[in-house]
């Protein structure tokens, strides 16, 4: 194939791109400006575009990190691993190394790819009895939900296994910008004044995340948290044991012990992250990756093989016919994956029967074509209540020698559970929030058990033309991974239209609700309310739909960057080499 596709050049003011949006939002039916026929969405930026490497992230101070270390000699995963403590200090309702970490990793040196999965488990002290014995019948808020961090024994594993440079080296700009300050990004500001009551609940929260204990800070305010710098001096002088013993361990558990909790310094100071094989499908003749349980990462390749079923490019994009197939493939998919997904040390997940192609042409059938169904019965092979939680980052690299990182970091809910270990500047997740205390259920409660997981990272391939990517938001994960791949591969977007076209989203896993973003046309929405769908219509620029990222890299060598604007982010290049001779 070629790429990039070609696509309209269109004025980039703010104004304009308001106007384009409004004028797009309210046509009644999907013909949109095409090329060679087909539909394609009004971008608000184009791609970057270079022979060198490309860190793409929601925070651009992050991104900008990332690409220091890859002009100091640093490779993709050296780069990722800097990104990512950058976005832990600045966008900390999303993320944290109080939180888990998930990768794919492209070796382009063995042309391989690499899982990791570092999620962390619950304590070994705690279990769905404990709970229930307390009187609880589902996971209470609190303590509780605080599974060890996984993050940084994910930088560990990755560092030694891929890195080329120390941690003193990649956690100097985190360090930096913790000590000296940051300017505050209007989406995070955002959702940092959403969250000041809960910050106030725990006193070493409130002291750490509040200006003055009092509020958040606003747009452009620097902020700065001199406790998590003490936190990367520590990892970059200790490594891994900085965070897993020592006076950082000691803090987790104090806090954990005056909370009612019981994490130890075993359950720390014993965390592994496990090197995992990706699982896979094919959509069009491309090879799509997810990482398998405990992720909902099969539930993207299910509903690419459900999708699989039915001429979408023929339909159209945005098409009534498109979008019912998909918000229908997607209710199937996620019943199954709730089912069968759990931490694969405590319960074995079908996969091959699960993603197996004619199974999804006989699933495929449950599938009323006129009709939404407001109820959908999981598969059986040879439940899960409605649950939120949306705060995650996503940012992915490439490097010039065609290494990539798909990586996904997250907090669980927004600002996590809240809390935060004295001295530290961490705020711990709640990811356990997703754990059942249902005995029969494969997801119930266990010491040294890993939860389900939303967070999944991507990878895609044709012919020798590689995507990382990735859409963050809790359970709109999966979904806007299949709409991603499918503007690829039915539409031929280029990875910056596939972020930026409107999206739908369906976060509980009953009922006919859905979200669809007002890009779509209002003609499309109609037709799926007359269908029975229940549809609230969403404005441009909102979280509901997630934030993502992508990079291309083509046979030619040349690599390409997209974030889309419905987060503060950017996709930034690696600069060429200054003051050398050649």
């Amino acid at each position: 194939m070629v790429w990039p596709p070609t696509h309209p050049s269109i004025p980039r003011s703010p104004a304009m791109r308001l106007f384009l949006a409004t004028i797009l939002a309210l046509m009644s039916t999907a013909d949109l400006s095409a090329q060679n026929g087909v539909p394609k969405p009004v971008v608000g930026r184009s791609m970057v575009t270079t022979k060198l490497g490309i860190v793409a992230s929601s925070s651009p101070l992050a991104a900008k990190a990332g690409t220091q270390i890859l002009e100091a000699g640093g490779n993709a995963v050296d780069a990722a691993i800097a990104a990512n403590a950058v976005i832990a200090l600045t966008e900390p309702s999303g993320d944290g190394i109080g939180g888990d970490l998930f990768a794919i990793v492209y070796d382009a040196k063995t042309k391989q790819l690499h899982g990791l999965n570092a999620a962390g488990w619950a304590p070994k002290a705690l279990d769905a009895a404990t709970l229930r014995a307390q009187g609880h019948t589902s996971m209470p808020r609190g303590i509780h939900t605080v599974t060890v961090p996984g993050a940084v024994a994910g930088w560990d594993a990755l560092r030694t296994k891929f890195g080329s440079l120390g941690f003193a080296t990649l956690l100097a700009p985190a360090i930096y910008y913790a000590e000296e300050g940051f300017p505050v990004t209007q989406q995070v500001a955002g959702m940092w004044g959403r969250a000041v009551n809960r910050l106030s609940a725990n006193a070493y929260t409130k002291a750490t995340f509040l200006v003055d204990g009092a509020r958040a800070p606003q747009e452009g305010e620097v902020f700065r948290n001199p406790d998590l710098g003490k936190t990367f001096r520590r990892i970059a002088q200790q490594g891994r044991d900085g965070f897993y013993k020592g006076a950082v361990a000691e803090a987790i558990v104090k806090l954990s012990k005056e909370e009612g909790g019981l994490m130890t310094l075993d359950d720390l100071s014993q965390l592994n992250a496990d090197w995992v094989t990706p699982i896979s499908t094919t959509y069009r003749g491309w090879t799509v990756y997810e990482l398998p349980a405990p992720t909902q990462g099969i539930a993207a390749l299910m509903m690419l093989n459900l999708m699989e079923q039915y001429p979408l490019a023929q339909w159209g994009f945005h098409s009534p016919r498109t979008m019912h197939a998909m918000i229908e493939a997607k209710k199937l998919a996620y019943a199954d994956m709730l089912k069968y997904t759990a931490d694969p040390h405590f319960a074995k997940q079908p996969v091959a029967a699960m993603l197996d192609k004619k199974g999804a042409a006989d699933r495929a059938r449950a599938i009323n074509a006129g009709r939404a169904a407001c109820q959908v019965t999981p598969a059986t092979y040879n439940s899960v209540a409605s649950l939120q939680g949306s705060e995650t980052i996503y940012l992915t690299v490439v490097d010039k020698d065609g290494n990539m990182v798909s990586l996904i970091q997250s907090i669980y809910s927004e600002f996590g559970s809240a809390l935060t270990a004295p001295g530290t500047g961490v705020l711990l997740h709640n990811r356990g929030s997703l754990f059942s205390l249902d005995a029969s259920s494969v997801n119930v409660l266990a010491g040294r058990k890993r939860p389900l997981h939303t967070i999944i990272p991507a990878f895609m391939e044709k012919d020798g033309t590689r995507i990382s990517f990735g859409i963050m938001g809790g359970w709109n994960q999966s979904q806007a991974h299949a709409q991603f791949v499918s503007n690829i591969a039915d539409y031929g977007m280029t990875i910056q239209e596939a972020l930026e076209a409107g999206r739908f989203s369906k976060n509980s896993f009953d009922g006919c609700d859905v979200n669809i973003e007002s890009l779509v046309p209002q003609g499309t929405r109609d037709a799926l309310k007359a269908m029975g769908h229940e549809v609230t219509s969403i404005g441009p620029r909102s979280g509901a739909f997630g934030w993502g990222q992508a990079v291309l890299r083509t046979t030619r060598g040349v690599n390409f960057g997209a974030s889309e604007p419905r987060h503060d982010g950017a996709a930034i290049p690696q600069g060429a080499p200054v003051g050398k001779q050649r």
